[in-house]
């Protein structure tokens, strides 16, 4: 099939270039249609989502996005009239504007809460700024928000809610920018110094332009039907880019190979796609397997970028059987073209790769039993991973709302305090009944005896004075006689079926102790009435038992299709064996290193992030990327090896001979993945910095430990186990024609 298809691409050349051109202008028109990628709720199931939920429909202000803006001087006190009018100056133009619902400061806030608006050092006030739409829509009108508030007399800082989000959305697109500009230029210099030529060189970055132009186009697109995570482009951008290139310069070396052993143009780019495009075909299918692992993950942001990394690797599969054939068939040995060094001369005697491979296959438990003790001992610093959602700390320092977090930490005491939210529901509605005040007026006290609770807020811890009585002869009044103060306290916290309890814990909202909190207030039941405990460290609970409850499901379904497709490709059930057990070894390396660089914080300096938990999400997008880009070279390596050995039947020389033209170019693959990941791992945003940084590392331990030595070790001692097959299984192969090569050798299938 493969073939056949080299020959009519040979013979449309022209029509596939034309159509490519459609392509192209199909995402340029998409991508000035433009877009906006939204912010993905973590989790749309589970007991914090129901208690936000409530929230949203009965309160509706605490469904509504906010931020936080602190006024400070150098010279004046906040107790300065001066001080106050600047303030009140600067802020009136928000007060005015119809987008927002309210305006908090310091100066008209009750006494018993004026404490936490004011700074220990007295020169910095508080203002919380809550506006009426939610983070989705608000988040495209905040900096003309932000905008409006100017003093010539005080700094103004904002940060929390929507000053955050807006700082991630700047700093994800000058990563973004950063990274295609490090990176294409110094790809472009490693694909020249690979093939020695300009135009060689050239083609491969091309497609990569493509492939990232049409994956971001159709990201945004995507956009229009469900929810796409901001983190979307950056990752379309990485996968799109380095698979492009990757299966660019496979093509375009083998298409060079035949031309050098004297094959016409139309042959050359026949031979080509039933070798090398037959396995860009099978790795793309690999690396498509591997990101359809997210799908497990619906309900999560990890769905939407599933489906865009999906979409990125079906452009870079497509562009290489179609525009990038049709290129070379165009360009013939013109593909040379630009030399910047002279063509290679064949050179007397084996090369370095046929030397390594030689002392491989001399050598085998020398090559595999020390890398293997390697991988798991890279990987051991997986044993104390500590998973926990990420939060501001995920900006970098020089964010302008991560300094004003700071600021708030450090000058704010009350501020820094966690609040976790408890909803309590009544079905039978009114919150206010005399029952339903004394069902919540124990629970309230019994969350109060919670180890690690510092108070609880809510409509029955208004008065030290009041107790069960108290309180239920207090809201046996109408609504319009309470006094003002639980009046408001009332309106903020109760519902037609809801009443909101909000504790307060000195621990930190990514700390065990605040889960151990959570936990524990979980574990209570209110006498009338359903609980839900929501909020930030609630949803971490949520979303790690989440990814937990579905991670073994996504983890088999990847390694037994991935199993699947490479039996399809390589026509034996023991490689592909080899191939997902030595590929689980190579990604628990890459997870090692997460954890010992991003949680324990070695590199921290030198890279300029702050040490934190490991946001749940990391690791899966980590297992569904890595795994299929790692089986790219090992597609390519074992399809090379099975050609050579379906022409000699011989194992350790097929090895020898597949290692040898393969493994220089597996090495400049490499080299070009890593260099591109690396460019992300520039980024200013942790989770992007972590995922470049690690992926990188991933396919530097791959292309060396693993593809270099461990692959073709543990094949020299399979022997002629590689290929075996059962014969049912053998006859199946052949009948539905699943090799592209004839499967026949001097070797006769060990188990026919």
């Amino acid at each position: 099939m493969f073939a056949w298809w080299g020959r009519f691409v040979y013979r449309r050349r022209w029509a596939m270039i034309l159509i490519s051109v459609g392509m192209l202008a199909g995402s340029v028109a998409l991508l000035r249609a433009g877009g906006t990628l939204g912010t993905v709720s973590p989790l749309d199931s589970g007991e914090a989502y129901r208690g936000t939920q409530l929230l949203q429909q009965e309160i509706p202000e605490t469904g509504s996005a906010s931020f936080d803006l602190i006024f400070g001087s150098d010279t004046m006190l906040t107790s300065d009239t001066a001080f106050q009018t600047a303030m009140e100056q600067a802020l009136s133009p928000l007060a005015a504007d119809t987008r927002v619902r309210s305006v908090v400061t310091y100066y008209d806030v009750p006494a018993a809460t004026r404490a936490s608006y004011l700074s220990l050092d007295g020169h910095h006030a508080l203002a919380h700024v809550r506006v009426r739409d939610d983070t989705t829509h608000a988040r495209r009108y905040y900096p003309e928000l932000r905008g409006l508030v100017r003093s010539d007399r005080l700094q103004v800082m904002a940060t929390n809610g929507l000053a955050v989000v807006d700082d991630s959305n700047a700093t994800l697109e000058r990563d973004l920018r950063r990274g295609e500009l490090v990176s294409l230029p110094l790809a472009l210099v490693l694909l020249v110094l690979v093939f020695g030529s300009i135009v060689s060189g050239l083609l491969p970055l091309g497609i990569g332009a493509l492939t990232i132009a049409g994956g971001i186009a159709a990201t945004l697109w995507l956009n229009r039907v469900t929810d796409v995570s901001l983190y979307a482009s950056n990752l379309v951008t990485l996968i799109g880019l380095g698979l492009a290139i990757d299966y660019s310069l496979f093509i375009v070396s083998r298409f060079r190979e035949e031309l050098a052993a004297g094959r016409e143009v139309e042959r050359a780019v026949s031979v080509t796609l039933a070798t090398a495009g037959r396995a860009m075909a099978f790795s793309g299918l690999t690396v498509a397997v591997g990101l359809s692992g997210m799908l497990f993950f619906r309900g999560t942001f990890l769905a939407s970028i599933g489906v865009a990394g999906g979409i990125v690797v079906a452009l870079a599969v497509v562009y290489g059987l179609t525009l990038l054939p049709a290129l070379l068939s165009v360009a013939g040995a013109r593909v040379d073209l630009g030399r910047v060094r002279p063509a290679a001369r064949r050179r007397q005697g084996p090369g370095l790769w046929a030397r390594h491979a030689d002392a491989v296959m001399r050598h085998p438990l020398v090559c595999s039993i020390p890398v293997v003790v390697t991988l798991l001992l890279l990987g051991a610093p997986v044993l104390h991973a500590h998973l926990a959602g990420g939060r501001i700390a995920l900006l970098p320092p020089s964010a302008p709302s991560r300094r004003a977090f700071d600021l708030l930490q450090a000058q704010f005491p009350d501020q820094s305090l966690t609040r976790i939210p408890v909803v309590v529901y009544f079905p039978d509605g009114a919150p206010l009944a005399a029952d339903h005040v004394a069902s919540l007026y124990r629970l309230s006290r019994t969350i109060g005896q919670v180890p690690g609770v510092a108070r609880v807020e809510s409509i029955v811890d208004t008065s030290p004075s009041l107790d069960e009585a108290g309180y239920e002869a207090l809201y046996a009044r109408p609504p319009s006689q309470l006094p003002p103060d639980v009046r408001s306290v009332a309106a903020r916290t109760t519902g037609s079926d809801i009443a909101l309890f909000t504790v307060v814990t000195h621990e930190a909202e990514e700390s065990d102790g605040a889960r151990r909190l959570v936990s524990a207030i979980r574990g209570l039941h209110p006498q009338t009435g359903q609980m839900y405990v929501t909020g930030t460290t609630a949803t971490d609970l949520d979303v790690v038992a989440f990814i937990t409850q579905h991670a073994s499901a996504a983890v088999a379904f990847v390694t037994i299709t991935t199993y699947v497709v490479l039996f399809m490709l390589l026509g034996s059930i023991v490689l592909p064996l080899k191939a997902v057990v030595t590929n689980l070894l190579s990604i628990s390396a890459s997870f090692g290193a997460l954890v010992w660089i991003f949680q324990d914080g070695h590199l921290s300096g030198v890279l300029g992030f702050t040490p934190q938990p490991i946001d749940p999400n990391v690791p899966i997008l980590l297992f569904c990327i890595v795994f299929g880009l790692s089986m790219d070279y090992e597609v390519f390596l074992l399809t090379r090896i099975k050609e050579e050995y379906d022409k000699a039947g011989d194992v350790a020389g097929a090895i020898v001979a597949g290692l040898t033209r393969s493994g220089r170019l597996i090495t400049g693959a490499a080299a070009i993945m890593i260099s591109i990941f690396g460019a992300f791992a520039l980024a200013d945003v942790v989770l992007i910095k972590a995922l470049g940084l690690t992926m990188g590392i991933a396919v530097a331990i791959d292309s060396t430990l693993v593809r270099a030595l461990l692959v073709p070790a543990v094949m020299r001692l399979l022997g002629g186990w590689n290929w075996w097959i059962p014969s049912p299984l053998r006859s199946l192969y052949l009948r539905l024609g699943l090799g592209e090569v004839s499967y026949t050798s001097r070797a006769r299938p060990v188990g026919d």
